[in-house]
């Protein structure tokens, strides 16, 4: 019985593995034609915007570059703030933290270059002021880049990569947008106009500034991955 029963399993296992029911898997497709085609398009029309104008050239080159790092990074603003309410994951929300770490350096060193030579600081026009129109706008934008699966950056980086659902997010985002612009003259009378514009190195100093700007950034790093570990069992 034995011999019988082993025999038999020993055929069902062969079957398996060698029978007609498992479906051959499709071989992938070669995708370095099409990869070398689109590298290819991306250097002529970097050329014929060259010769139109070298500062159109440079965005080009730049954006194509940084979508690229984007796709392949996945980098993405909402996904670190998204990940540690859903997955309890902060690499990405480190990662951001770290990026804001390095350019508070270095857009500090551009700006306080310029004020020690008696220059415009640049940039300065960027400062917004904070009021309501603020906390909505956040609060808006946040539900929808969640809803959505992406903020602008990475709405634009999937576009690329051919999600549907993206490209729909694309067109609400466009019609949001014009929204919020036929809005603004309201919002601005109302309570931008009126708002504080605050500039650190004018309230601590310019090292007063960036030190704070970095402990605050340092504080956020260590309480995320400290978030991550309780939320994973992680003990050290």
């Amino acid at each position: 019985m034995q011999e019988n029963g082993t025999e038999t399993t020993g055929s069902i296992r062969r079957s398996q593995t060698s029978g007609g029911s498992s479906r051959p898997r499709k071989k992938k497709k070669n995708q370095l034609p099409i990869g070398f085609g689109v590298f290819l398009a991306i250097i002529v029309i970097g050329i014929l915007l060259g010769f139109k104008n070298g500062t159109l050239a440079l965005f080009w080159a730049f954006g194509c570059c940084f979508g690229f790092i984007l796709q392949k990074s996945r980098f993405c603003f909402t996904a670190s703030l998204r990940d540690p309410c859903i997955t309890g994951s902060t690499s990405i929300t480190r990662a951001v933290l770290i990026a804001f770490a390095i350019t508070t350096i270095g857009f500090a060193a551009i700006k306080y270059g310029a004020f020690v030579n008696g220059q415009e600081i640049p940039g300065q026009s960027y400062i917004m002021p904070i009021s309501l129109a603020t906390a909505v706008g956040g609060i808006m934008f946040g539900i929808g880049m969640v809803i959505a699966g992406g903020c602008a950056s990475g709405t634009l980086m999937r576009v690329g990569e051919g999600f549907a659902m993206q490209m729909l997010s694309l067109l609400f985002f466009v019609i949001g947008s014009l929204i919020g612009a036929s809005h603004m003259g309201w919002w601005t009378e109302n309570f931008i106009a009126t708002a504080p514009r605050i500039f650190l190195p004018d309230v601590f100093g310019w090292a007063g500034a960036v030190i704070l700007q970095l402990a605050t950034i340092g504080l956020l790093y260590i309480a995320a991955d400290l978030y991550e570990k309780k939320k994973m069992g992680i003990e050290e």
